[in-house]
């Protein structure tokens, strides 16, 4: 940071500290940096790939706080103002009593068939469904979650019948279903789901009045056709019921504002006569990785009387076991933990499956969550009934102490304990009243790598415990937040001098995101292993092209985190367990990285780069010792690129969305810039005449692809097809690691093209679809010098995060059109929105 900005910081926040005084001798945050974007979702506590909650509301008081994967990881905070209660956070919202129950309570009873019916006869009540075979759900390939039934075709149906004792028809009943892949269900013969090629668990929706019109005292029947494309294949079903209402925490606050910045999430509230600002922090600073990897997340709170008069205070926070289980429906254990400083609500599973779920729609199931507050007489703590300890705080401004007896291991559909903190603030007045809650999750063990299961690396080889972590936590308090300030005014600042400040607020958004989709241990020899959980995709662990367009946001904050994502990936082939001349695809599916499970290899795409992200870490580092490390695997995958790369074979690259394509001139792009950089790196360790050949055979294979790529005013999407275009988003790297074996004019032909085929929410990924990669847009915007055409190119992306109705932790991949995701979210690789900033800092 200049030391003009730095003093101006400290200025400020001498000046706030000056101004407030504290509960629990915290600091007062400053809370003047703010951003205009409407966010897709909210991020509030992002530590690792399960220890993720988000907020995918305008308000956060007006849904629950939930995992990525779209599961409540209920959180609800309420402040009590002279006796008036302001939810300023969650809802209430007891699980559904139980109608029909899915797999996840009982494994019910129905009829299949893998034989298409013929007319549409199926769906009603009265079909002979006498040769259709019966099973017990869930239906689908091995290793999916409750599975019963084996299904191996493509198409599966299932008749579901069911009796009920009174009609339904003025209830709120709510239909949970399961999918995997393209799948339509039917209520007494009325269509209530149909979706596109996609793969969803524990959906919940709610039936509309004709459906509860047909749910009538007697038999009904649900029916449903799932085909599989592809991989897994899955179905389940059930119906619930909304129970009446026992809100007692029904008035909410006023939400006047929320900013994302890079490691904070503020919102500002007013409740009553009271401003309450809400500060979430996860201080993911990289040049700090045990903090990077300390599982602790802070939620705090300041308050100001608005009217110069004092006012009695309390303050609430609520969370459940939900966090520490993959489904409601296993068993939890509650322990209460004090010392002489902090207070502990502990919660996780009876069972303690460690490291045996593997997947994509996961959540943690072993391992412990944690609520943690400071131990003086103004706080209470304890485990409740769901209802009771509202009351209590409604009704005293306290959750009791009296503790609670008979706690139920089970969360099922009618019951559900609670962890409950409560906070005197005592008389509020217009100077500031500060404090904070913990969050934490100590998961045991994080990764099964190859023949070790590793703990986490803020452990230090297991001699760290969560205790020792929450005390560090509550002493670095301070200087965490003062830490957190001056980075995110740094980084918005750079980023706005840069790219401007649709740009500053893009990066801002994402930074979190792509940090908390990775996990940071160490192997036995003590080598860093920062592990990509590929989100919503495929649930591999260590994905070569993720790390690939994640990498931007490493390579300029810390390169030893892209040497982690790497190292694993040079191990799985210099230990003999890969023996393909080409770089593997990952090493496992999350979190057991035991080898590729990833049914196809991508022999261009991962080693063009492995060779490319090795000479970026070199260039960042000003020498090439990581590189020479792994030099007779890297010369290995270099002849093949050489051999092959030119014009590939019909295969997939990164964007495997769009299916197989032979001939990919961007993927050609790709070999040449992993062999210039083979060339770049032998050049930096003294190998005088290997550099020279390498970078020779690259200029060489440059000067043909343009030849065979032309397509008059562009170049093709692939060598053998005129009249199509792509994003030629690899040649980035020509300009950043100074190769310059393309001739200027390519990039000048592409940005001019480009500019002329943008719809409303962006450039499309190439002519086959309207859908596009927002990474991707990112590192096209970085091609042309002229800020002109970078923002032309960026407002798009702006424009879509601002206005998309997909409201997940924003997804790299939509449609151009409707700002509609098509699938991804919560995913690392828009670490590559920091691609203009790489190139800043290389520039420099």
């Amino acid at each position: 940071m200049k030391k003009n900005g730095l003093l101006l910081t400290l200025i400020s926040f001498i000046a706030l500290l000056s101004c407030g005084k504290t509960a629990n001798k915290s600091i007062v945050i400053a809370t003047d940096l703010t951003t205009e974007l409407r966010a897709p979702s909210y991020p509030l506590v992002t530590v690792d790939p399960y220890f993720n909650a988000w907020s995918n509301v305008n308000n956060l008081y007006d849904d629950q706080v939930r995992h990525w994967t779209e599961k409540e990881f209920p959180l609800l905070g309420a402040l009590r103002v002279d006796g008036t209660i302001y939810r300023f956070m969650g809802v209430e919202k007891l699980p559904l009593k139980t109608i029909l129950p899915t797999s996840h309570e009982e494994k019910w009873e129905g009829k299949y068939t893998f034989q298409q019916p013929i007319g549409e006869g199926w769906k009603s009540l009265d079909y002979d469904d006498s040769s259709w075979a019966i099973g017990q759900a869930a239906f689908g390939t091995q290793n999916e979650p409750n599975l019963s039934t084996l299904w191996q075709t493509k198409d599966i149906w299932v008749r579901r019948t069911f009796n009920i004792d009174e009609d339904l028809k003025d209830r709120d009943v709510f239909l949970h279903y399961s999918h995997d892949d393209i799948f339509e269900l039917y209520i007494n013969d009325i269509q209530v789901v149909s979706t596109d090629y996609s793969w969803k668990y524990d959906v919940q929706i709610e039936l509309s009045e004709e459906v509860k019109a047909t749910l009538k005292k007697g038999e009904n029947i649900i029916t449903a056709h799932c085909h599989n494309r592809t991989g897994g294949a899955y179905v389940d079903f059930g119906l619930y019921e909304l129970e009446p209402n026992k809100s007692t925490l029904s008035n909410t606050a006023i939400q006047k504002s929320v900013s994302v910045l890079p490691t904070q999430t503020i919102y500002k509230f007013d409740c009553g006569e009271i401003e309450l600002d809400l500060i979430f922090t996860s201080p993911l600073l990289l040049d700090d990785l045990e903090l990077v990897s300390r599982p602790v997340s802070y939620i705090s709170y300041q308050l100001r009387s608005k009217n110069n008069q004092t006012h009695d205070v309390q303050i609430y926070f609520e969370s459940t076991p939900q966090w520490a289980v993959h489904n409601i429906s296993q068993a939890v254990t509650y322990e209460e933990i004090a010392n002489d400083r902090l207070k502990f609500l502990k919660t996780g599973t009876v069972e303690q499956p460690i490291l045996e779920k593997k997947g994509d729609d996961i959540r943690i199931d072993w391992g412990y969550f944690y609520l943690a507050g400071h131990n003086d007489k103004s706080t209470n703590m304890k485990f409740g009934d769901y209802w009771n300890v509202k009351q209590e705080f409604n009704s005293t401004g306290a959750v009791s102490e009296t503790k609670t007896e008979n706690l139920s291991e089970k969360m099922n559909s009618e019951n559900m304990t609670v962890l409950a903190y409560s906070k005197d603030l005592g008389k509020v007045s217009d100077e500031m009243t500060t404090g904070y809650i913990m969050l934490g999750y100590d998961d045991i063990y994080s990764v099964r790598y190859f023949d070790e299961d590793l703990k986490a690396y803020w452990t230090k080889d297991g001699t760290v415990d969560i205790f020792t972590a929450f005390e560090d936590a509550v002493n670095d308090y301070s200087t965490i937040m003062n830490r957190c300030d001056e980075f995110n005014r740094e980084l918005l600042s750079e980023a706005t001098r840069v790219g401007g400040t649709k740009y500053a607020e893009l990066i801002s958004l994402v930074y979190r995101q792509s940090i908390a989709a990775h996990k940071l241990v160490k192997d036995k020899e003590g080598n860093l292993l920062f592990f990509s959980k590929e989100n919503n995709s495929n649930g591999s662990i260590g994905t070569v092209d993720i790390t690939y367009p994640s990498s931007p946001l490493y390579l300029i904050y810390n390169p030893d985190l892209v040497k982690g994502m790497l190292n694993p990936i040079f191990y799985y082939s210099e230990s003999g367990r890969w023996t393909k001349p080409f770089a593997a695809h990952d090493v496992g599916t999350y979190p057991i990285a035991t080898g590729q499970t990833y049914g196809e290899d991508m022999p261009i795409e991962e080693s063009g780069n492995v060779l490319i992200l090795t000479a970026a870490i070199a260039e960042i580092e000003g020498n090439a010792d990581y590189a020479a490390q792994h030099w007779e695997t890297l010369t290995i995958w270099t002849e093949y690129l050489k051999e092959y790369g030119l014009d590939p074979e019909n295969q997939l690259c990164t964007d495997d969305f769009a299916g197989h394509l032979a001939h990919n001139t961007n993927l050609s792009i790709k070999a040449i810039m992993g062999i210039a950089s083979y060339g770049k790196l032998a050049g930096m360790l003294g190998k005088t005449e290997v550099a020279e050949e390498y970078i020779q055979i690259a200029k060489e294979m440059a000067t043909q692809w343009e030849t065979m790529a032309d397509d008059g005013d562009h170049y093709r999407l692939t060598f053998d097809r005129p009249g199509t275009w792509s994003q030629k988003y690899n040649i980035v790297w020509d300009k950043l690691l100074g190769f310059n074996i393309f001739e200027p004019k390519i990039i000048e032909k592409e940005i001019a093209l480009y500019k002329t085929l943008q719809n409303e929410y962006g450039l499309p990924l190439d002519n086959r679809a309207t859908y596009t990669k927002t990474d991707w847009i990112m590192w096209t915007a970085t091609l042309s010098g002229n800020s002109d055409d970078f923002d032309a190119l960026i407002d798009p992306v702006y424009k879509y995060a601002n206005e998309t109705k997909s409201r997940v932790p924003i997804s790299d991949w939509h449609d151009t059109k409707t700002a509609e995701r098509m699938n991804f979210k919560a995913r690392s690789v828009v670490g590559g929105y920091y691609m203009k900033l790489l190139e800043d800092k290389l520039n420099r």
